[in-house]
């Protein structure tokens, strides 16, 4: 099954690339953001592209590309699912395999802040831009956005989030600004997950655009979730992260999802990469949080 699937999207590649255009234009779109269970389910993929390819104790989990997929389309074929995020790469695949059919669907646009490097936060917009999201008929894009006090490089990162916002915007467009306030601790870029700090980099994000209509925010969980939502009236997604204990995750992934501007959850690695391998049972667990 793997080895078919990349067949079939490498022979596209090589002999008819209009197919993702093709597949893009006939694909069904999903008629709402939010699902039956009244909120969303996102499964994110766009790790690989800013070169965070590590689950755990193995450094290239989300390097082959065939099981990455694999896992992707067992996650989407789960009840309660209602999209995915992701680069072109791995977005255009997913058509070309069929598998985005009333799904809502997102953009990553800014991927130059490859992980590790010493111009992390010069985070350029690398991968999709709003007409292109326009085109392909897509729901939204997705920008990360961190706010380093330290790094000269901020402002320019800030300006470039707020174009992006404005493009969405004016194509009534999901634009999804995924903040932190981040510091250079030891030649490292670290995001700092104190309650204070969380809500600081949601008051800013907030505010970046000339209208912000269609903005909604991608935030962790950490202590004090009522607190932090409380700090905007934009609506909120909720991200996974590389999550360690499971249980733990999963309880305070509830308790903020009762909040009014919480809307759902953005989850990759911790749910396509289960510590016990079972994709499907980790979607449906996180699915019945909603």
């Amino acid at each position: 099954m793997l080895t078919d699937n990349v067949s079939r999207i490498v022979d596209a590649r090589v002999n008819d690339p209009g197919a993702i255009a093709a597949a893009a234009a006939r694909r069904i779109k999903a008629t709402s953001l939010i699902g039956e269970h009244g909120k969303a389910m996102i499964i994110a993929a766009d790790h690989p592209a800013r070169g965070a390819n590590g689950v755990g104790s193995d450094p290239t989990a989300m390097a082959d590309r065939a099981r990455l997929l694999d896992r992707l389309c067992i996650a989407l074929d789960r009840p309660g699912v209602t999209g995915v995020l992701g680069t072109a790469d791995i977005l255009e695949d997913l058509l070309l395999l069929g598998v985005l059919d009333g799904k809502s669907v997102f953009g990553s646009m800014n991927r130059a802040g490859l992980a590790g490097s010493v111009f992390e936060i010069d985070d350029r917009f690398t991968g999709y831009d709003a007409a292109t999201i326009a085109a392909m008929g897509f729901d939204g894009g997705k920008m990360l956005t961190r706010i380093a006090l330290d790094d000269a490089a901020t402002p320019s990162a800030l300006v470039n989030t707020a174009r992006a916002v404005d493009e969405l915007n004016d194509r009534r467009l999901i634009a999804m600004v995924e903040p932190f306030i981040s510091a250079w601790q030891d030649g490292k870029i670290r995001n700092d997950l104190s309650t204070d700090a969380v809500i600081k980099s949601i008051t800013i994000a907030s505010g970046l655009g000339r209208r912000t209509a269609y903005t909604w925010l991608k935030l962790p969980v950490v202590a004090d979730m009522e607190r932090v939502l409380a700090s905007s009236t934009m609506p909120a997604l909720l991200l996974g992260g590389e999550v360690k204990d499971p249980d733990a995750a999963f309880v305070s992934w509830g308790k903020a999802l009762k909040q009014p501007t919480a809307q759902g959850l953005v989850v990759g690695r911790s749910l396509l990469y289960p510590s016990n391998g079972d994709v499907a049972g980790a979607v449906d667990r996180a699915v019945s949080l909603l």
